[in-house]
């Protein structure tokens, strides 16, 4: 058993990753701010231990005793990252450099950071690799590298630090989000009876469900890596879709919705296509229990469970970008 701590823990990804490792046997201590109380939409496993408080305020002595660290909070996709970019820099660039310095100074052997394959940007070629040009078009993708290049250099032979550059999550965590692209067509169609695609539908994405990405932080727990730094795509080379090629999976489960290409962001400038080789490199033994097509019917199925509806589809529970700007409002009034 692993002593394991988790900032984000009560996230989209946290929830499973605290599921993932209580049921492995480890002990999960867990950090999150609770910004956005009261958007889950199930129960989920608790934590063993709850420190309720921004990750940035926690001390060595908060981190002493635990086998690994793995930072999943942050300012979590583009939009929001845009909101303001100098919050996005010191929560993901700096808060994420100073809490790694925090868990080498209390002696934790490994760090696991939750980068992003949205740091590949528009992609100068297919198939991009771990040695592949970066190319970050928003705040919160620069973010990522900052903070990637900064645990590159704090890592040796007695601090290991891993970044997981996560292909685009998606599918069903009892803290649902639909501000993420397969959650947002289907819940799209379910509740409008349409699907509203706002690019032309050509941009390649790289996909994930966000229970496989909680199963590769614990499948790079329990490995015996010999490296002090790594950096992995995590995801899988069959799972490169089109965004035309989701709107056809959601229309298979809903073949009377429309399809309307709005176009109202024209030309999508995120175009990128991944290779995960590495993945299965490192982790032979590590499969991706999810493709598009079994997430998106397990999702479909929990939201007619839930009775998802178009109050549901237009209101805030489930958009963190409408959540922290009615929070941000309240605090600011």
């Amino acid at each position: 058993m692993s002593k394991v701590f988790v900032t984000g823990h009560k996230g989209y990804i946290g929830v499973h990753l605290v599921d993932v490792l209580k049921s492995a046997g480890h002990y999960v201590a867990g950090c999150d701010l609770n910004l956005f109380e009261g958007c889950e939409w199930e129960p989920f496993v608790k934590a063993d231990k709850e420190l309720i408080q921004d990750f940035r305020s926690l001390t060595p002595s908060d981190l002493e005793g635990y086998d690994c660290i793995m930072h999943l909070a942050a300012i979590s996709n583009d939009p929001m990252g845009d909101l303001d970019p100098e919050i996005t820099y010191s929560i993901n660039r700096e808060g994420t450099k100073e809490l790694a310095e925090k868990a080498k100074h209390a002696g934790i052997p490994q760090f696991l950071f939750a980068s992003s394959c949205s740091i590949y940007g528009k992609g100068e070629k297919l198939d991009i690799d771990e040695e592949g040009e970066t190319a970050p078009l928003t705040a919160y993708a620069a973010s990522k590298i900052n903070a990637e290049e900064h645990l590159r250099k704090l890592s040796d032979e007695s601090f290991q630090a891993i970044c997981l550059r996560n292909a685009t999550a998606y599918g069903h965590s009892p803290m649902l989000r639909i501000d993420l692209v397969v959650n947002n067509l289907l819940a799209c169609a379910l509740s409008r009876g349409d699907i509203r695609v706002m690019s032309d539908g050509s941009p390649w994405r790289p996909l994930i469900h966000c229970r496989d990405i909680a199963r590769a932080f614990a499948a790079f727990l329990e490995a015996d890596l010999d490296t002090p730094f790594l950096i992995v795509n995590v995801g899988g080379n069959s799972e490169n879709y089109q965004v035309r090629d989701v709107v056809n999976t959601v229309q298979k489960r809903l073949p009377e919705a429309n399809v309307v290409f709005t176009g109202e962001v024209g030309a999508d400038p995120r175009n990128y296509r991944v290779n995960f080789d590495k993945l299965s490199q490192v982790l032979p033994d590590f499969k991706l229990e999810y493709n598009l097509e079994k997430g998106v019917e397990e999702l479909f199925e929990k939201y007619k469970v839930h009775g998802f509806q178009l109050t549901d589809f237009e209101g805030d529970q489930f958009v963190r970008l409408r959540t922290l700007k009615k929070r941000l409002n309240k605090l600011n009034s």
